[in-house]
């Protein structure tokens, strides 16, 4: 199978690479590439590693934004609160506009309608 080996050696080069950029060596050792099938050609992986080394400074602290006072929660809340009961409301008109305005129409067609053809016998 091709890609076990495609595998196998991406674990290999992300090892060597990681050891050449931390200096240790782990007790990890690399799968060892299957032999493939004779008629099926076998391809080399090579591995470049780097040799200079980079001085990486450590992460700087994480900043923690100070904690909300209970005022300030509050109020947030309230504002939501009184936005969403706008929307709310804003819904409600069109619902009730777009009822008057379907009832209305109803109502004209009931009002101008012709009456109906004769039952045919």
């Amino acid at each position: 199978m091709k890609w076990i080996r495609e595998r196998d050696a991406l674990i290999a080069q992300t090892m060597a690479f990681v050891q050449s950029v931390t200096g240790k060596k782990d007790d990890f050792h690399p799968p060892e590439i299957p032999t493939a099938a004779p008629d099926v050609p076998v391809g080399t992986v090579t591995v470049e590693t780097i040799e200079t080394r980079q001085v990486v400074p450590p992460p700087s602290p994480l900043v923690i934004p100070p904690a909300r006072t209970s005022g300030d929660f509050r109020s947030e809340m309230q504002a939501r609160i009184a936005n969403f009961r706008k929307h709310q409301e804003r819904f409600e008109r069109e619902r009730e506009k777009y009822c008057a305005a379907t009832l209305t129409k109803l109502r004209a067609a009931i009002r101008d309608a012709s009456p109906r053809p004769p039952a045919q016998k």
